[in-house]
């Protein structure tokens, strides 16, 4: 029996996940533990962490390591997302935990979390699942891969992440005018239009949405019909709604909104506006939310060939 642990360091959480797997079964989990961050708190203008992130991150590696129940091994494998990836202060922020903590943390380029995410939603889908369309929306980048294969034949990364676009184009997470918006839907479509090869939704094939973004707005969506999968699926025009409707509140009545939460309430109109460009620019429809990404994606190769096809329902996600 193999056991695997992935520590995912982002904007709003450290998160240990330990999967194992057993001789000719499903992936189970084994422990998880989740400390809050609010990273974006602490970024200036540059992105660089200030002290008061960079400890917050040792504190919240330290606390998570150390709830682990299991004896430490090398099959953890600690990385970081673009929050830190990005930040000017990385290899700072880095050396400091690896010295305060033991736990030294890498970073994956935007283009391999993209391949990580098409494995992992490849998994997911099932062993008859064709043509796959895989849409990720982080804090800092946006991951799109394509495919049919275990292994994605298309991957991109875009600077155009939901904490990157409130930094830049929406302080405060609100829209002061419809111009403004305006000219944030100009900017991803631009942005979207001059990717080469950008892959797009083909007949017959499907298109999974995986990040925490899609996860939540088509819980919104789902709030407003009754559709039988509701807050399984999210469909363009549900999400043109919800984008108009984000654009009428402030952060602080987001987060009393059905599935918004209240850690991702300022991000979540720029995460609405970036998933209704994603969709457009990739000719989607619908998108089926996949809770599974680039943590898991890491798990799965860790783990390496399962016995049997894993069951979706058993892995952490």
């Amino acid at each position: 029996m193999r056991q695997a642990g992935v520590l995912d360091v982002g904007c709003h959480s450290a998160l240990l996940t330990v999967v194992r797997r057993r001789p000719g079964t499903v992936l189970e989990p084994v422990f998880s533990r989740k400390v809050r961050l609010r990273l974006h708190e602490t970024l200036d203008r540059k992105g660089r962490l200030d002290k008061a992130g960079m400890k917050s991150v040792e504190r919240a590696v330290a606390e998570a390591v150390a709830a682990d129940p299991r004896p430490r091994g090398p099959e953890v494998f600690a990385f970081a997302t673009s929050v830190i990836r990005d930040a000017p202060n990385r290899d700072e922020i880095i050396a400091r935990v690896a010295r305060t903590t033991g736990t030294r943390l890498r970073v994956l380029t935007g283009v391999e979390e993209a391949r990580l995410a098409y494995v992992a939603a490849r998994q997911w889908a099932g062993p008859t699942a064709g043509q796959l369309l895989v849409l990720d929306i982080g804090g800092g980048t946006v991951e799109i891969a394509s495919g049919t294969g275990d292994q994605p034949r298309a991957v991109h990364s875009l600077p155009l992440g939901a904490r990157r676009i409130t930094r830049d184009w929406l302080p405060g997470g609100t829209a002061p005018s419809q111009r403004r918006l305006a000219e944030i839907r100009q900017h991803l479509q631009r942005s979207l239009e001059a990717v080469p090869g950008l892959p797009q939704a083909e007949p017959g094939g499907r298109v999974l949405a995986c990040s925490k973004t899609f996860e939540q707005l088509a819980r919104l969506a789902a709030a407003q019909g009754k559709s039988p999968r509701a807050g399984r699926r999210l469909a363009l025009p549900q999400l043109r709604t919800s984008v108009s409707l984000l654009a009428d509140a402030g952060p602080s009545r987001r987060a009393k909104l059905p599935g918004i939460s209240r850690h991702r309430a300022e991000q979540s109109l720029a995460g609405a506006l970036i998933a209704q460009a994603l969709m457009e620019a990739c000719g989607v429809k619908n998108v089926e939310i996949c809770p599974w990404s680039t943590r898991e994606g890491l798990l799965l190769e860790h783990l390496g060939p399962p016995h049997i096809t894993a069951d979706r329902s058993r892995l952490v996600g």
